[in-house]
């Protein structure tokens, strides 16, 4: 057990597999709703999902997920794991979230804890080290510690284990400027988003940063970076850094993650949502060949009914993950995009994922790469 991981592409050794246990509603607050506050290419979350109305000093909301769903994404989520250690892949686990979990507290705030299913989000692998990244939603603020298992385990075979400054979470930690001049057309979730209430624990804006907005290229990390949260947090990491790579800043190619905008597949290789992302990289990374898959099929979702929470774009397909530079994992649904790969001379394997868009990520979300092959190269000289 040896974590060793610069990139997503290079031979696959060793994963994380997130857990799907007990996933069995969404915890909306005005983190919740900042984080999904989704305005490129029009994708709004006014359009994602239904809008949330709030009174002045109200609660949170918890949101149920239907039953079949839950039952339904953790059968996918099992089979992704399955899949993986049948490629030869030594797989890995979080502890499950336990049914009727005890809420989370922070200071001024209460949520009901989320299973660690996405844990690309809240983890940043770099090397030999493990850096826990400042989470953005409350109802993930514990989201890691059902990791911990695992990192202690490669702690004690010798990486390094780093926590990033922790926020408070208050209303008013926010930048709000990217969720203000992203304008909707049909309301959106302006209650929250407008109107932050003050709290006695205010210090300003903090750092806020998620590992699925930092694209891993050996000595050279592109992160996203839409407002002054993400600019804060990716100071303190460059700080940390300390030179040992090369930070590339590029902004607001998405309101956080762009790993369904955005991925490696190979050196000189990108599989991208529209070729004008190829104008926000730095240079050397403007002469990789881009793949653009289709525009996505609407039939190769399941229809939900209007009370259901859809939170992501139709793009999220795009959230593949490669085995090595030939194999690519691949959601079985959607064809048009295996057939590009296909035809670009990977290997697809396809996998069943239904419920992508009700909990927020791909196969690439859900995973963390732990050991591959490939060591701090320079792909951009």
């Amino acid at each position: 057990m040896k974590l060793h991981s610069y990139d997503d592409f290079t031979p696959l050794r060793e994963i994380i597999v997130g857990s799907a246990a007990n996933y069995l509603s969404h915890e909306r607050d005005v983190t919740f709703e900042l984080f999904h506050h989704e305005n490129l290419t029009g994708f709004r979350s006014d359009w994602a999902y239904p809008r949330l109305a709030t009174t002045r000093g109200a609660g949170p909301q918890s949101w149920h997920i239907k039953r079949r769903y839950t039952e339904e994404l953790h059968e996918d989520v099992e089979n992704l794991a399955a899949t993986l250690a049948g490629l030869g892949v030594i797989v890995h686990r979080p502890l499950p979230l336990p049914p009727n979990a005890a809420p989370i507290a922070g200071l001024g705030w209460q949520a009901v804890a989320t299973p660690a299913l996405n844990i690309r989000d809240n983890t940043l692998i770099l090397g030999e080290e493990i850096i826990e990244t400042p989470p953005a939603i409350r109802s993930r603020y514990l989201e890691t510690r059902l990791l911990a298992p695992v990192f202690h385990a490669y702690y004690a075979a010798g990486a390094r284990w780093t926590t990033m400054p922790r926020p408070l979470l208050t209303d008013n930690s926010f930048d709000l400027s990217y969720a203000r001049d992203a304008t909707t057309t049909l309301g959106g979730p302006t209650e929250p988003i407008a109107s932050p209430q003050p709290s006695p624990y205010d210090v300003g804006f903090e750092m806020m940063l998620d590992g699925a907005q930092v694209l891993r290229l050996g000595h050279d990390l592109v992160v996203n970076i839409a407002h002054e949260n993400h600019a804060m947090a990716v100071e303190w990491l460059e700080r940390h850094l300390d030179g040992h790579y090369r930070v590339h800043r590029v902004h607001r190619m998405a309101d956080n993650h762009i790993d369904s905008m955005l991925l490696a597949l190979k050196p000189g290789v990108f599989l991208a949502r529209h070729d004008g992302i190829r104008d926000l990289l730095p240079e050397p990374l403007q002469r990789w060949q881009f793949i653009v898959p289709p525009q996505p099929d609407p039939g190769a979702f399941p229809a939900y009914d209007d009370a259901d929470l859809v939170l992501t774009s139709p793009y999220i397909d795009l959230n593949v993950l490669s085995i090595d530079e030939n194999t690519v994992l691949v959601n079985e649904d959607c064809t048009g995009l295996i057939k590009t790969l296909d035809a670009a001379g990977f290997t697809t394997v396809p996998v069943r994922h239904r419920h992508r868009r009700l909990f927020g990520g791909g196969f690439h979300c859900f995973t963390l790469d732990t050991h591959r092959s490939g060591g701090c190269e320079d792909y951009l000289s």
